[in-house]
């Protein structure tokens, strides 16, 4: 089983990101503590020739690690007929204790990764480049979710056993069972959409504040992640029998299929996106005002605004994504 080739692929990928990611973390530790822009001593000279090799490494690790929960899900899901009872990738994750733990572990690899990216392409427009202490120190707390997330997918591949019987979503996405799946599938609809609906026009009033008085992004920032689960709550109890025309199937993993013309991908891929942007926005607010930033002075402010407008608009584009499965389906849940 593990020597598939997608697996080994991502365990290839997860090794050596880890294998760079230690030797970076080292790296970084002895930046927040040696580092002084101001210090023309060989020491401080040679971290800031070292940075470069540095930031470009990671970059590759944070865009490999975007792209490889990607490729989990995809595995996942591919692997499905392998296994009995297992119809998509609910099913392939449940076959032992360490899929669902890796696939969450990898979601906050995601944003982590994406925020590091973002923070670290605004680090580049200074001339001292003025956040390489605060990326750094984020990559010190972002390190051990990466590491751990790693030991779980190794743990999850190493224990896939083909003779085990799983069960999938039509079992577990269902509200005649108990577990946290069931009570997702058993919310009711239309406090969904409120939940949905309501915080996306939230999040757009807050976005337009935060365009005009910088001052609001913050509280974009940190609204967003509740509006990631309320999204994902909907999509489990509403906006997947939309997609499906069947009330009762609530998995969020078999919209990613073709014969449901791949909309998942669309309706995830903006989610995430929009998440990423947000949570970048508030992790730029910082440095804006706590930090000393006089060559980001320009462009600091219009990177913050950037990232809530990308934010934004994949968020509305998530939105717009999910009427367009409401309104080309079949099903009626309303009277």
């Amino acid at each position: 089983m593990i020597f598939q080739s997608t697996i080994l692929a991502l365990l290839l990928v997860s090794t050596l990101d880890s294998l760079i990611l230690l030797w970076a973390a080292i790296f970084a530790y002895g930046v927040l503590k040696n580092w002084d822009v101001s210090s023309g001593r060989a020491r401080q000279i040679n971290m800031e020739r070292k940075t470069y090799l540095v930031s470009t490494a990671l970059t590759f690790v944070m865009v490999v690690e975007l792209l490889s929960l990607l490729l989990f899900v995809y595995n996942a899901d591919r692997m499905a007929v392998m296994f009995t009872g297992a119809m998509c990738a609910v099913g392939t994750l449940n076959v032992n204790a360490y899929g669902f733990p890796a696939l969450l572990f990898k979601l906050a690899t995601f944003f982590g990764a994406f925020v590091w990216l973002v923070l670290n392409h605004v680090d580049g427009k200074g001339r001292d480049y003025p956040l390489t202490r605060y990326k750094y120190a984020f990559l010190i707390g972002l390190a051990p979710v990466m590491l751990v997330g790693a030991a779980l997918q190794l743990s999850y591949f190493l224990n896939l056993e083909t003779d085990v019987i799983t069960s999938c979503c039509s079992r577990l996405f269902t509200p005649e069972v108990s577990g946290i799946e069931a009570q997702l599938s058993s919310l009711d609809p239309e406090l969904a959409l409120w939940l949905l609906f309501g915080g996306l026009g939230l999040l757009t009033v807050l976005a337009t504040l935060g365009l005009w008085k910088p001052i609001m992004t913050p509280l974009y920032a940190v609204i967003s992640p509740f509006f990631f689960i309320a999204a994902i709550v909907a999509v489990i109890s509403v906006i997947a029998p939309y997609i499906y025309a069947q009330p009762y199937h609530h998995c969020p993993f078999c919209i990613l299929k073709p014969e449901y013309d791949f909309i998942g991908y669309g309706i995830y891929i903006s989610l995430f996106i929009g998440t990423g942007f947000a949570l970048s926005s508030g992790f730029l607010s910082l440095p804006l005002r706590a930090l000393k930033v006089d060559s980001l002075k320009r462009d600091l402010p219009k990177e913050v605004a950037r990232s809530v407008s990308l934010s934004i608009a994949a968020f509305l584009m998530f939105g717009a994504i999910c009427l367009y499965a409401i309104w080309r389906s079949n099903l009626f849940l309303f009277k």
